[in-house]
């Protein structure tokens, strides 16, 4: 990158994983020099200088026993980009093979091989998660499919990274394979053609697919989001990687993480009933916007765009299509844009699935992401998360 790349200030907190205010006091300290922009009103820092005081600062930052530091080498997002051991995934997604993008973020080597689980485990787990009653979600199959995975695997505990890496795709392709056929079966074994067939009832289509492959690549990671800090907490205890992203799973589950897209898939239906004002109108009523804005992304989620870019393409009918443009220009005129949600919901409208596929979607690619900061979690020191309580109960009884 260019030394003279200007960032914002969000963009500056984000790198330096302070809030704003202390930005300012950098300023008025000496230690970082603001820099305007004609025809701007706020204020942008040069990239070499903000790196500069990321070094200086990290290198003498003391670390506290009670919350350590979790570093990565995984994903960063900065610059209002996500990059994958520093490639660029909203140039990755559109053009890669998941399996490629997965061995690249558990092992910084690119490999196209298929992913494969024996018949055996997959028929376990499949017969296994059939068990729910009726009214079970279609995420809630993964935990179980899990669970039977981890429990067919003797080597399930051993922690070195070569083993770990190698059970990855066997455990992706199980989460996949094991799920009820929603259509034909899969004309190839790319995981995202084996996918589609669990999700929808319509025939794959290039399209269809490249779009799909590519939500699964823009979902794989995302730096210390809610789940993966589960995953890695759970690793620390030198849980088996089964178990972590089982711990993973049960943190996606929330509104407020993977389940989002279930309610913008409803956000959509309601605008197709009702127009897009109306639905908007009634979710803001209710607390907020699904599928819009993301702090990391001030200036617009690359991962949205990139996905609504290639849904775009997609044979929809025309009252979708309307319907996807009247919510994204109804948005803008609050300065909202959208975020993956949004584009994910899109795609499962597109492409016939129900409101359940967005989670799958997102559980399915985001292991490929626990396993990554498993592997780095297994070479640090164990049990080294304990957080203090800052209790607030009553007092303690005399002894």
């Amino acid at each position: 990158m260019s030394g003279d790349q200007l960032l914002t200030t969000a963009e500056v907190a984000h790198r330096l994983r302070i809030k704003p205010e202390t930005i300012y006091a950098y300023v008025s300290r000496g230690l970082l020099a603001r820099v305007k922009v004609p025809g701007e009103r706020i204020s942008r820092f040069r990239l070499a200088d903000v790196e500069r005081l990321a070094a200086r600062t990290q290198a003498t930052r003391p670390e506290r026993d009670a919350a350590p530091a979790m570093r990565t080498a995984t994903t960063l997002i900065a610059y209002g980009r996500l990059h994958y051991r520093g490639l660029d995934v909203a140039k990755l997604a559109p053009v890669t093979p998941f399996e490629e993008v997965a061995h690249w973020l558990w092992t910084g080597q690119r490999h196209r091989k298929a992913f494969t689980a024996s018949a055996e485990t997959v028929e376990t787990a499949r017969r296994a998660s059939g068990h729910l009653p009726a009214q079970a979600r279609l995420f809630d199959r993964l935990p179980v499919v899990v669970a039977v995975a981890a429990a067919m695997d003797p080597l399930r505990f051993d922690l070195a990274p070569a083993t770990v890496t190698a059970l990855a795709p066997a455990l992706l392709a199980t989460m996949v394979d094991s799920l009820p056929l929603a259509g034909e079966a899969p004309a190839d074994d790319a995981l995202a053609t084996r996918l589609w067939s669990r999700l929808t009832g319509l025939p794959a289509s290039a399209a269809g697919l490249r779009a799909l492959n590519a939500a699964l690549v823009l979902l794989a990671d995302h730096d210390l989001a809610a789940s993966t800090i589960a995953a890695r907490v759970a690793a620390s205890t030198r849980a088996n990687p089964y178990a972590a992203v089982l711990a993973g799973l049960g943190a996606l589950d929330g509104p407020m993480h993977g389940a989002v897209g279930g309610s913008v898939h409803r956000l959509i239906e309601a605008a197709r009933r009702d127009g897009a004002p109306a639905a908007i109108a009634e979710w803001l009523r209710t607390g907020g916007l699904p599928g819009f804005g993301h702090s990391l992304y001030p200036e617009g989620d690359p991962r949205g765009a990139t996905l609504l870019g290639l849904v775009a393409e997609l044979p929809v009918g025309d009252e979708l299509r309307r319907t996807v443009d009247d919510l994204l220009a109804t948005a803008a005129r609050r300065d909202a844009l959208p975020n993956v949600d949004f584009a994910l919901a899109a795609l499962a409208h597109a492409t016939g699935m129900g409101p359940g596929a967005a989670e799958v979607i997102f559980a399915v690619a985001r292991t490929a992401g626990w396993i990554a900061h498993v592997v780095e979690e297994y070479a640090q020191p164990s049990n080294r998360f304990r957080w203090s309580s800052g209790y607030t109960g009553p007092a303690p009884e005399p002894a």
